[in-house]
């Protein structure tokens, strides 16, 4: 074999290359990603990218090997004489850098190394950093091929070598592969990208399968949401061969969308005589197949409302997070001078309404920082409940140029999603009345009977809403939390011994028995949860709820124990870190007559707008609270007995303007 050398030069300087890599210079590794896609656009079922270090661990070289069809060395001039031209443009199907992402590689490395087979032929092709627009190719011996192409029937070996910087780590390296080709991947599952050996897998995706029929064409059309955007790869739809090539790609509508990465598929016998540019005569008689027919208008129709669905339900689901966020990190009013029960509904009603507003337009809170956003939140939430509220939705449609049917939807579905909040915190509150109801008989009317009552203890759990509004969910128990607190409670003195001190003088002369007394049980609740602060801080809330036994009067006593209890805590060094905030809540049937420190703390609390205070430290980091269990059902009747009212008052106003909708769509024909 004659070895023909060839040596050559782009139509272009050396500087003028270089400029044209200047947006690359920040992402340097997007040269082997350049590499691999010349792989795959030349038809290789299988890349592999090696990296080989020296015994220092310094970066030796870097291979990519592909099984493509090769370099034609008597067509090198069509590779590399022209810089930014390939004759890959127009072709939807390759996603190299059409005419220039070889040599991306001055950008990580001096030396670049092309072996390839193509047609039986053996050839190399070399270029340096230093000379970008020249270039050698040789045609060389079987013998002078690189070893690992050495039992290939095609492809191309590039070798990189004398590296300017290191790269990261295998395992890094292949999560960057993963983002890149993911798409390519997925979309051509007989292919296969490897990084020292390891596969790279396919990035974590939703697919979604679905079937279209228009007339008597059938397409199978394939949606898959990226969890993460797949590099620079924008939401596009594809229309593909039944081989997986790509035929033709348009974007999608929801590519602007935040977050939301969408690819479709749609692949269909009728597409194997697919003409994207309309450019082929037609002597069959049949009806030509491209973009304007009227399959394919229809197909884009269909694919547009299946991706709008699709995207709604990402909304929901990223709606419902960003409102759990919004709730931990306080974004919503605490309506602190309202009843527990009134405070819950709005919250419910207003996470509503901001959770449709969202829906219907992200981009108001995707761009707001957090404290206009909190002020927004603040205003929604008053409007709501003002003679006014029926204007929010003309502010909405001026800010968000909505059309009027669109804030008639809006408004309807807000309507129907208060109407059902109103209805679920009615059956909430009922439900509530119930249990107080039941523990009143056993807290007021049967403490004397009341002993051991293991059932007791999970009432109490799943009602903690009775102790204040910032206690209705506490979240599950926390085994070790719970054991040290419990412990910790343990060496507080006295705080199992019951005397006649603990007794109201009138329960004992009514037959309360002091031994009957000491087998009642106290009841003990410790919870943790992660909270924020006004400045979105993160700690850590720790409530402990201590139930005296029913029998028992609270005295002096039991708020030197909660004292005790409290110091114990802040000399505990498990618990003596500054993100940890604690409430200790002191609970009993009543306060004794002859007490005065009690009493007396909770006169002081009253200046400070915070019922059952009777203590706190000077950063507030601990607080106790004395209550008992007859101003806990009082408050709860007058609030909860108000707001029932109100709801029912609103339930039949939306529920009569829901009939009325309903009698005139009836009225419309069908």
């Amino acid at each position: 074999m004659g070895n023909m050398k060839i040596s050559g030069t782009a139509d272009i300087t050396h500087e003028g290359i270089k400029k044209h890599f200047t947006k690359w210079k920040k992402y340097s590794f997007q040269a082997i990603n350049e590499l691999i896609a010349n792989g795959f656009d030349a038809g290789a079922k299988r890349v592999d990218v090696i990296v080989d270090h020296n015994e220092l661990h310094g970066l030796e070289s870097v291979t990519i090997l592909d099984n493509g069809s090769g370099i034609d060395i008597n067509q090198c001039d069509l590779h590399f004489s022209k810089f930014n031209e390939s004759s890959k443009h127009g072709d939807d199907d390759a996603q190299g850098a059409h005419g220039k992402g070889r040599l991306a590689f001055h950008l990580l490395c001096s030396s670049a190394s092309w072996f390839t087979k193509c047609k039986k032929a053996n050839a190399i092709i070399k270029i340096e950093s230093q000379s970008l627009r020249n270039f050698i190719a040789e045609e060389i011996d079987s013998s002078n091929q690189h070893a690992l192409l050495s039992s290939t029937g095609s492809g191309t070996c590039v070798v990189l070598k004398h590296f300017k910087e290191n790269l990261p780590g295998a395992e890094e390296i292949r999560k960057r592969l993963e983002t890149y080709f993911g798409w390519r991947l997925a979309l051509n599952p007989d292919r296969e990208l490897t990084v020292n050996g390891v596969k790279v897998e396919i990035p974590e995706c939703r697919v979604i399968e679905k079937e279209v029929s228009i007339d008597d064409v059938t397409f199978q059309v394939d949606f898959i949401r990226w969890i993460n955007k797949p590099g620079d790869e924008k939401s596009y739809n594809y229309v593909v061969s039944n081989e997986g090539r790509i035929l033709h790609r348009a974007l999608s509508s929801f590519n602007n969308k935040p977050l939301f990465y969408l690819s479709t598929y749609a692949r269909s016998d009728w597409f194997d005589n697919f003409d994207k540019h309309n450019t082929s005569l037609n002597f069959s008689g049949n009806a030509q197949v491209n973009e304007s027919s009227p399959e394919f208008r229809e197909l884009k129709k269909r694919i547009n409302r299946l991706s709008g669905e699709i995207y709604e339900e990402f909304l929901r689901e990223f709606v419902d997070e960003k409102i759990e966020e919004y709730e931990a990190k306080g974004y919503f009013p605490s309506h602190k001078f309202i009843s527990q029960e009134e405070s819950l509904w709005r919250r419910s009603n207003t996470k509503s309404f901001v959770k449709k507003l969202y829906i219907a337009d992200p981009s108001i809170f995707n761009n707001t920082k957090e404290k206009p956003l909190k002020i927004l939140i603040a205003l929604i939430d008053k409007i709501l409940v003002s003679n006014e509220n029926d204007t929010i939705f003309d502010v909405i449609g001026e800010i968000l140029d909505l059309s009027e049917s669109q804030i008639e939807l809006l408004s309807d579905q807000i309507n129907n999603s208060s109407l059902e909040n109103i209805i679920s915190t009615i059956e909430i509150l009922q439900k509530r009345e119930f249990a107080v109801h039941k523990l009143r008989e056993i807290m007021v009317n049967h403490y004397k009977q009341v002993l051991e009552t293991p059932d007791l203890q999970g009432i109490i759990e799943s009602n903690t809403w009775l102790f204040g509004n910032q206690y209705a969910i506490l979240g599950a128990e926390e085994d070790d939390f719970q054991r040290v607190a419990l412990n910790l409670r343990e060496s507080v003195k006295g705080i199992k011994i019951v005397d006649e001190n603990d007794l109201e003088p009138e329960d004992l002369d009514a037959g309360l028995s002091i031994e009957g007394v000491r087998r009642q049980v106290d009841l003990f609740l410790a919870r943790k949860k992660l909270s924020f602060n006004s400045r979105g801080e993160s700690y850590y809330q720790c409530t402990i709820i201590e139930i005296k036994k029913p029998a028992i009067a609270l005295n002096e006593k039991h708020l030197k124990q909660i004292k005790d209890y409290a110091r114990i805590i802040s000399e505990h060094v498990g618990f003596s870190m500054e993100k940890m905030r604690f409430e200790i809540i002191l609970v009993g049937r009543k306060i004794s007559e002859r007490d005065f420190d009690i009493n007396s703390a909770l006169e002081t609390a009253e200046a400070k707008n915070e019922p059952g205070l009777v203590f706190s430290t000077k950063n507030d980091r601990i607080k106790g609270y004395v209550k008992t269990w007859g101003t806990i059902f009082a408050e709860f009747d007058l609030s909860n007995h108000y707001l029932l009212e109100q709801l029912k008052t609103k339930r039949k106003s939306l529920e009569t303007k829901s009939s009325d909708q309903l009698v005139d769509d009836l009225k419309s024909p069908a």
